[in-house]
């Protein structure tokens, strides 16, 4: 059954991505999926990986983001953002550790500690 639920759900991103454009802004919509490409970095435990040819994949449903990284690094989900000026959200809270991603239409930036785990992003779409 949970293999089930995994390829309908893969099915269903997929379907999502395709449907939404380049020129989506994830401040904009309450339904989007993009994916950035660039450096991509994660940090935990004994799992390190370093990559400048990764990718993320950002998925917003409602008020919360789910990041989806390429390379066997760790998902993030859940993350809450305000809107700030032009467009752009930022998430930066200091509470639970240094937690600071900045995401336009056209770029990704991520430095997000928690947890003892540190994931980078500085992409593209």
């Amino acid at each position: 059954m949970k293999n089930v639920l995994k390829i309908v759900g893969v099915f269903c991103l997929a379907f999502v991505a395709f449907a939404c454009s380049k020129n989506d802004d994830p401040a904009d919509n309450d339904l989007f999926v993009g994916t950035y490409k660039g450096s991509v970095s994660f940090s935990g435990g004994d799992k390190k990986i370093n990559t400048d040819n990764g990718s993320v994949t950002v998925a917003k449903i409602g008020e919360n983001y789910n990041f989806v990284f390429s390379d066997g690094i760790e998902d993030l989900t859940g993350v809450k953002f305000k809107k700030e000026g032009d467009n752009t959200l930022v998430n930066v809270d200091f509470q639970d550790g240094i937690q600071y991603i900045k995401i336009t239409k056209n770029s990704l930036n991520m430095l997000y500690m928690k947890d003892g785990k540190t994931w980078t992003a500085n992409a593209k779409r």
